[in-house]
Parts: structure tokens; C-alpha cells; sequence
């Protein structure tokens, strides 16, 4: 039997405004009768021939997928667990290999269904007569690339009479990105009740940030939000909610166009109070926005222009 390790790599969150505070998280080794080194985020129920070493390492308490390692007799199987209540894509990469390898060949993809997992390769030996080691990362992205995105007249998400569009498609100071360059930014008082645009499911949440400002490195990837996923796949992102109370819903809650979901705030990357509203989709591990029609108390809006 061939002398195999794996590392519990720190996960990697690729979505955006899904990145919650590092914490400090153990990883547990210890070697068994046979001198196989294993590696587990917990200790092993019997208590095995060598002392159980515990590592200490960083993690995001937030990450929308968890890798985990189990042992399968000879082979290793990948797997990735979604905290999600919704799909998610995965890519599993080796950043570090030695005599190991992967089937399917890694970097390896895989869709996770809403709260499961999915093997996303099996690892084994490619010489089984000598010993090998090898190191993973597993990279995560909300929804599913095979969504087809529907024409819809979405609703305006905010309870309000009168609404100013700040910054709209395209706009310079910070709808530059993929994955916000169909977003609309709408101004609005800290408290104003933010209504589903759409009918949904809520998939995902973020309800315990606190600050704002412009420093994009601290707050770039940083809000209090809503993810709601719809019937054809596609995703509203509600971003910068309020600090305290800013979230109204939970995970896996069913909503209807209209319904209040939360209260608009200042949280995150931004120049001050507003609501950052965003339909997307995943193109291959990469959130896209798309752009859409949405209706107010006067009609159809112009959602293009503006810059905060």
C-alpha cells in the first residue's frame, strides 16, 4: 500500500460578497499502524499507534464549500460539501503533487445540488510501489453553469415613491466587473424596506458585517446581503444592508415578488447608503450579471448611467 497524505488546503471563496472574517480553525494528524499519514478536521475515533498532532490554521467560516478528504482503501475521494441552499460549481486543483493523481485528471469540476455533496475526483497512487503526497485547493462558485437565464420584468427593490438610480450599467466606479456591470445602484435611507425583485428561493446570506468605507482591500468583497435564487438558475444579489437587522429572511425560505426581504444600509464598499441590485449568472466558475427589465410606480426604468 502506497504512503499517501493529503493537506486539508484553506478553502477559497470565489464569489462575490461571500467572504466573511478569517477565524482559526485545527487540522488533526496521525499516523497509523501501516506508517499511513492521515489528515482530518477532526480527531480519529480510536486512538491510533502515534500521538495525534494538531495543526492550527486559518479559515473562512463563511465559505460556501467545504473539501473533504476520506480514505477509501488504497485511494483518497475528494469531496465537496455545499453550504448553500442552492447549487453551486466547484474546481478542485492539486498545488502540490507528487506520484499522485486524479481521476478525473485536476483540475476537476463538479456541481453541487443545494446542501450536498458530490465526489469531485478520487485520488490514488500512479506507482503503487512507492510512496506519495499531495495537496488540494477547492474553489467554489453560487449557481449552476448550465442556467438559462429567462426575459423578466423584475420589480423595483425598494419600498419607496420616489428612487434616484446613483450608478447604473457600466457605471465608472465600481460596475467595471463581470459581475457588476449590469448592476444598478439605487439610493436609499438606511431602514428602507428592500423588496424581492422576483420570485425565489432564498440561497444565501450575510447578516453580520458592520462597517464601510473605501478601501477596496478591506471592503471589496464585503457586505450584508441577500442571494436569491430563481426558477430558471439565475441569481438577485441585494447588497449593503443594513448593519443591524439589515437581513429578514433565512436560507431556503421561499419568497414572492414584493415581499420584504430586508432594510437597505451602508455596509461594505461604499460611498454611503444605498442598494446594490444585481442579477446573475454562473459562466463556468465566474459570476456574470446580466442585464434585465425592471418596472416602477411610473413604468419602466432606464437602467443605464449614473456613477455614485
Amino acid at each position: 500500500m502506497p504512503r499517501l497524505s493529503a493537506l486539508l488546503a484553506t478553502l477559497l471563496c470565489a464569489s462575490l460578497l461571500a467572504v466573511p472574517a478569517v477565524q482559526a480553525a485545527k487540522l488533526y494528524r496521525w499516523t497509523d499502524r501501516s506508517g499511513i499519514s492521515h489528515y482530518g478536521d477532526r480527531p480519529p475515533g480510536a486512538a491510533p499507534p502515534s500521538e495525534v498532532q494538531v495543526i492550527p490554521f486559518r479559515t473562512e467560516p463563511g465559505a460556501i464549500a467545504r473539501l473533504r478528504v476520506q480514505q477509501d482503501g488504497d485511494r483518497y475521494l475528494a469531496w465537496a460539501d455545499n453550504s448553500l441552499s442552492g447549487p453551486i460549481e466547484v474546481r478542485l486543483d492539486f498545488t502540490h503533487s507528487n506520484n499522485i493523481a486524479g481521476s478525473p485528471s485536476l483540475p476537476a469540476y463538479a456541481t453541487v445540488a443545494a446542501r450536498g455533496s458530490a465526489v469531485v475526483a478520487v485520488l490514488s497512487a500512479q506507482d503503487p510501489t512507492r510512496g506519495g503526497d499531495f495537496e488540494l485547493s477547492l474553489r467554489s462558485t453560487p449557481g449552476d453553469p448550465a442556467a438559462r437565464a429567462q426575459n423578466v420584468d423584475y420589480l423595483l427593490p425598494l419600498q419607496q415613491q420616489q428612487f434616484r438610480i446613483d450608478q447604473g450599467y457600466g457605471g465608472h466606479f465600481s460596475h467595471t466587473e463581470p459581475e457588476h456591470r449590469y448592476a444598478v445602484d439605487f439610493a436609499a435611507d438606511i431602514g428602507t424596506p428592500v423588496l424581492a425583485a422576483r420570485d425565489g428561493s432564498v440561497m444565501q446570506v450575510e447578516s453580520d458585517f458592520d462597517k464601510a468605507g473605501l478601501n477596496l482591500e478591506k471592503f471589496g468583497d464585503r457586505a450584508n446581503f441577500v442571494r436569491i435564487l430563481h426558477d430558471d438558475g439565475s441569481m438577485a444579489l441585494y447588497a449593503h444592508l443594513k448593519a443591524d437587522g439589515g437581513v429578514l429572511v433565512r436560507t431556503g425560505q421561499r419568497v414572492r415578488a414584493g415581499q420584504q426581504i430586508g432594510l437597505s444600509g451602508n455596509t461594505g464598499f461604499s460611498t454611503g447608503p444605498h442598494l446594490h441590485f444585481a442579477v446573475q449568472i454562473n459562466r463556468g466558475m465566474k459570476l456574470e450579471s446580466i442585464p434585465f427589465r425592471m418596472s416602477g410606480p411610473q413604468g419602466p426604468l432606464r437602467l443605464s448611467g449614473g456613477t455614485r
